[in-house]
């Protein structure tokens, strides 16, 4: 499979218009990551450098073909001494499959805060999904760059009023550019895996149809995605085919790196034939 630096390498066509590559997938439908991921890569090649993205939000508006390339079309719609913002819709076959809008900040001076990070099993006691018994690794071919590993329910504190949790360990296996910005756009990939997968936790044996939906993500602090980084996952609410899911990624320091939130569909699935194949999702 192709490795994230293959994947947000886009090809200019124009000024403010891009395309990216197709790779060789398992998936029936293009990765809503590798969608979002590229599309800010698009975003970020339309601002000067002195400008950082501090928040994207995105709607995954049909299924990508991930036979097919993707045009990525940048509309410059404000250019400011502070802040700057993009939107970008992703097309295929003539239609939009998404739209982003992204905002881009100097850095600046201000009060300091942050959530504490959860106490968790550090992720060098937790075994390598590759070396599981039983481990799906057709699905898991498709991510193999990455190491994630999800904290078994007994080895993490839960609060009792949250609906579903779950807390995931996760980077990039090989070292990657020292770029912030290329470290920001891999996290835009990644940060659509196992999200959406915190809704299933109390729901272990339904078979659901699932799909991203629509994504928000706020980059808070600077990072590296090849360093590992805990995504705190919760999903308050799910109900009429949807269901919201929310995230809080730290560091190894403790440091609040990025939140997300992100809705999806989790329809039943109408095929009761089909099993539950993610393995990042709870059974």
């Amino acid at each position: 499979m192709a490795s994230i630096e293959d994947i947000l390498e886009l090809e200019r066509i124009e000024n403010d218009i891009f395309r990216g590559r197709t790779f060789p997938s398992l998936l029936q439908r293009t990765f809503g990551g590798q969608v979002a991921g590229q599309a800010l890569v698009s975003a970020v090649n339309t601002v000067g450098d002195e400008y950082r993205v501090h928040s994207l939000h995105g709607y995954f508006i049909r299924p990508g073909n991930p036979t097919e390339p993707t045009v990525y079309m940048v509309e410059r719609v404000r250019d400011g001494r502070s802040f700057c913002t993009r939107r970008v819709t992703g097309i295929q076959d003539g239609k939009a499959i998404f739209t982003m809008s992204a905002s881009f900040h100097v850095e600046d001076q201000g009060i300091s805060h942050q959530d504490t990070m959860p106490r968790v099993v550090e992720p060098e006691n937790l075994p390598d999904p590759r070396d599981l018994p039983n481990f799906d690794n057709s699905f898991y071919e498709e991510w193999k760059e990455w190491d994630i590993r999800r904290i078994p329910d007994a080895q993490t504190e839960k609060h009792p009023s949250f609906a579903a949790q779950q807390r995931v360990w996760f980077r990039y296996r090989d070292p990657l550019p020292d770029s912030q910005v290329f470290h920001v756009c891999t996290l835009a990939y990644m940060s659509d895996m196992t999200l959406i997968g915190s809704a299933k936790v109390p729901h272990p044996s339904v078979v659901t149809q699932t799909a991203s939906l629509d994504h928000a993500l706020w980059f808070l602090r600077p990072f590296r995605a090849d360093e590992w980084l805990l995504y705190d996952q919760t999903s308050p609410s799910a109900d009429f085919g949807r269901a919201l899911a929310q995230g809080r990624i730290f560091d190894r320091k403790g440091r609040m790196v990025a939140a997300v939130v992100q809705e999806g569909l989790m329809r039943i699935e109408r095929d009761t034939t089909k099993t539950v194949t993610d393995p990042f999702v709870p059974k």
